[in-house]
């Protein structure tokens, strides 16, 4: 038997896959076997390679096997690879703390350390909840997000979710969350909707939650940054919190650091993962207000009492640390700016295609909509998939969304090479 079909023998016995219709992937599914990943390419048990399009889950934001995150690790290791946070101080957590802060959109002041983009929402709608029912308005229980949102999977993070194959499953049970409804013409009506609601209902919402600029799961769609300014002065003339999904958007993604820069917007509080320990360990934070902070200060009883085993993790935690390192040196923003243009021009040519009904493009992203049937669960984007990985490419379409979101720092020559792989199989794929 071949390294190939062993693995993926085990595989099919005993893993259950995320996002994956299981009994088709059992019955059909012919996988990709990832054995090592380098740079902005991943190798299968064949020795094949595959540009990674999608930074693995937008996470490989430095790509693969970076030698400074690799010795960043190695080192952590070497000392301490692990010590609970409850209580207990450690250099790692407490230096990373330091520089997030320094990075941060003004006015943020603490860091509460998560082990993923989930939790890291999770803990904000937490945090959000316990402010206002230990400081005077105990009635703010609810939360106002977008139609088509995704915020992450753990079940308070859920309940923001507007894509409803995802949340449907548990809407008996989740947080209590208006879902603005987007319309198809885009997010103008949407926004004011928004609005609206805000007015109409402060006195019983704990927060608005967004993600800045760049709706991820829903499709790669943007909005313009003039509707998050406004709706963050509205929240702020209201006081009502303002959280920023940071998770996908977030280290130079859209352009710069964040993509609430572009809005010159500051939330109340901010969520970051992905990029945010460069794909090698699951870890993220939650970054909050001073006056959130100086809430739950005082009587034992007012303390957060919450955190995960792994909580400021100090192997993830030197990696973050080093993964900001590398952006400082290497000027990863202003070095990604061309490539970002290169993107642009590669979607525009795309548009012109009988077949592909618009395009876009913010940042290290492109994306574009095959015609068609949309939502998560159309077929159209698989046919690009296919073809792509044909041609030396992996791409993770979202339904009939094609996109790239490579690493920040992928060599030109194979940012060119990706961009003409989506352009021959998008071609392939309409016929």
């Amino acid at each position: 038997m071949s390294e190939r079909a062993r693995i993926v023998a085990a595989d099919k016995r005993r893993v259950w896959h995320p996002y994956t219709p299981m009994q088709q992937y059992i019955e059909e599914g012919e996988p990709l076997c990832i054995v090592r990943a380098q740079g902005s390419r991943l190798f299968d048990a064949d020795g094949r390679g595959y540009l990674d399009g999608n930074s693995s889950w937008w996470t490989a934001a430095l790509g693969h096997g970076h030698p400074r995150l690799v010795a960043a690790l190695k080192r952590q290791a070497e000392v301490m690879a692990h010590v609970a946070l409850a209580g207990i101080a450690h250099e790692p957590a407490a230096l990373l703390a330091e520089e997030l802060i320094a990075v941060a959109p003004a006015g943020l002041s603490r860091v509460f350390y998560a082990d993923d983009g989930s939790t890291a929402v999770e803990i904000a709608l937490k945090l959000a909840l316990q402010y206002w029912h230990q400081n005077g308005r105990p009635e703010r229980t609810r939360f106002v997000a977008l139609g088509d949102a995704f915020h992450g999977d753990t079940l308070g993070a859920a309940a923001l979710g507007g894509v409803e194959v995802f949340r449907r499953p548990f809407a008996g049970v989740l947080l209590d969350c208006v879902h603005v409804p987007l319309e198809p013409s885009g997010h103008e009506r949407a926004f004011g909707t928004l609005e609206r609601v805000l007015r109409e209902s402060a006195g019983t919402l704990a927060a608005v939650v967004l993600e800045p600029v760049v709706q991820g799961a829903a499709g790669m769609r943007l909005y313009s940054p003039d509707h998050l300014a406004r709706v963050a002065a509205i929240a702020r003339e209201l006081d009502v919190f303002l959280v920023l999904d940071e998770v996908f958007t977030g280290y130079g993604r859209t352009g710069p650091m964040w993509a609430s820069q572009l809005a010159r917007v500051s939330p109340d509080l901010l969520c970051t993962a992905k990029a945010f320990s460069g794909g090698m360990l699951p870890m993220g934070a939650t970054l909050v207000s001073e006056r959130i902070f100086q809430g739950f200060l005082g009587e034992p009883e007012r303390a957060f009492y919450y955190g995960h085993t792994y909580t400021g993790n100090p192997l993830g935690a030197a990696l973050a640390r080093e993964v900001l390192a590398i952006y400082r040196d290497e000027d990863v923003l202003a070095r990604a700016a061309p490539k970002a243009q290169r993107i642009q021009r590669a979607f525009e040519r795309l548009a012109e295609l009988p077949g592909v009904e618009g395009v876009r493009s913010i940042g290290m992203i492109g994306a574009l909509d095959l015609a068609g049937p949309g939502g998560y669960l159309a077929g159209s984007g698989r046919r690009v998939y296919a073809e792509a990985l044909k041609r030396g490419a992996y791409l993770r379409p979202l339904g009939n969304v094609v996109y790239v979101a490579p690493p920040l720092n992928i060599d030109d020559a194979d940012l060119d090479e990706l961009l003409v792989i989506v352009d021959q199989s998008v071609r392939a794929a309409l016929g």
